[in-house]
């Protein structure tokens, strides 16, 4: 089934190519991330120093996000993806030249993980502008689902490059392959593709504007209902995230191999998730659909993974778990495109990402930390009971199971009672 026509194709021209390229870049980047990871585990062999890679990168898309939207609304889109872009390349450049004069040290990682982190945050809300203004709006949930799909295979992709690459090779040809692609993505929004700019009134301040994003948000309820619910979503996916190693990698049946086939599932998952959506008709309560799709996601896939011990079962969790997420994200990037104007949408999308994924480094190292101070040792004092044992297993691990069950229960009454909020608000869409 063909997703668009002949037509279509040439009234997306400059979404393609901009999707396309700048989707290639980031998988780029997604590669070297992965391998700085390996690159630190072997020299520290540190899982606390590896994860503090990704707290790096997330500081300040949480602490800046919202002072970027506004800037992003003052500035050009494209002069302002190229610039974050480029010095994005350069940090990664000087990576590269303190690898290759042995002068590569941990802390050298977290701080240009930090300056990167600190580019990506300019640099996403311009791109979300941009994709706006160059999509007709009758497209929107297509181009959503190929977002999705892009998204998708770069977190199936960028492992499996990245370890093959780094294993051949080494790190300069994770870094070679990472800079190509970025001069693909550069050359191609330099030259080939031209984004519509809107006036801008009055010239303000970026307190001023950053403060025009949150007002927005308060003056509109679903909106920020609907971003807030999306943040107590986050704290539990991440928290998944954190657990699902101690889970899998100590049980008889697991192993690192089972873990990488395991999270495999997920991207596979929303790819077909993915393919789903851009060829699903318009629902009739786009706000219904996300708030159904998360409550069947969180509460199936964390019951499942806390309940059985065998692998194929894991990997089925994981797809329910996943396949809907392009679902709810396309009928909330619809709701938010079609309800925040243009010449606002920087500020508004960067108070979005402060508010709705500041809980995921929390999550993760919740995640972490229950597991290992709480869980783990509760197991250990009371899993020879018979039916703590059947629910959850005996041995290292099983408190993970049991902190998967109880992500399940927070994470169902969470979309229980956002549905119920979520009822009292009206959404048309033009």
């Amino acid at each position: 089934m063909k997703i668009f026509k002949k037509s279509e194709l040439l009234e997306l021209r400059n979404f393609l190519m901009l999707w396309s390229t700048q989707s290639i870049s980031q998988l780029g980047s997604s590669i070297t991330a992965f391998a700085l990871t390996l690159w630190l585990y072997e020299k520290t062999g540190s899982s606390l120093s590896t994860a503090a890679l990704t707290i790096c990168s997330y500081a300040p898309y949480v602490l800046m996000s919202i002072f970027a939207g506004a800037l992003t609304d003052r500035f050009d889109k494209k002069k302002t993806m190229l610039g974050c872009d480029a010095f994005a390349a350069m940090c990664t450049i000087l990576v590269w030249i303190l690898f290759r004069t042995d002068c590569l040290a941990v802390w050298h990682l977290y701080v240009l993980n930090g300056i990167s982190g600190l580019m990506n945050t300019v640099q996403q809300p311009a791109s979300e502008v941009a994709m706006t203004l160059v999509i007709p709006e009758k497209y929107y949930q297509k181009t959503s689902g190929l977002c999705s799909l892009s998204r998708s295979l770069i977190s199936i992709l960028n492992p499996l490059i990245a370890t093959a690459l780094y294993s051949l090779a080494g790190l300069t040809m994770v870094i070679a392959v990472d800079l190509g692609s970025f001069a693909a993505a550069f050359a191609t929004l330099l030259f080939f593709i031209r984004i519509p700019q809107k006036k801008c009134e009055k010239v303000e301040s970026v307190l001023t504007l950053a403060k025009e994003g949150l007002v927005f948000l308060k003056e509109n309820p679903l909106i920020m209902t609907l971003i807030l619910f999306m943040s107590r979503v986050n704290l539990v996916a991440s928290a998944f995230d954190a657990v699902l190693p101690g889970y899998v990698l100590p049980n008889p049946k697991g192993g690192s191999s089972v873990l990488g086939v395991v999270t495999s599932c997920a991207g596979i998952a929303m790819i077909i998730g993915s393919l789903i959506v851009s060829v699903l008709p318009k629902p009739k309560d786009r706000v219904r659909v996300i708030y159904l799709t998360m409550l069947f996601s969180l509460s199936t896939e964390n019951f499942l993974l806390a309940f059985f011990r065998e692998p194929v079962l894991w990997c089925v969790g994981q797809i329910i778990g996943w396949i809907l997420v392009p679902v709810m994200s396309a009928n909330l990037d619809v709701i938010l495109r079609t309800s925040i104007p243009v010449k606002l949408q920087g500020r508004v999308y960067a108070c979005r990402n402060t508010l709705q994924f500041f809980t995921i480094p929390i999550g993760l190292f919740l995640g972490g930390f229950m597991v290992d101070t709480v869980c783990e040792p509760l197991m250990s004092v009371y899993g020879d009971h018979s039916i703590v044992k059947v629910l959850f297993g005996t041995g290292k691990g099983s408190g993970a199971a049991l902190m998967m069950f109880i992500l399940g229960v927070i994470g169902s009454i969470i979309c229980i009672a956002a549905g119920r909020k979520l009822k009292k608000y009206r959404y048309s869409e033009k």
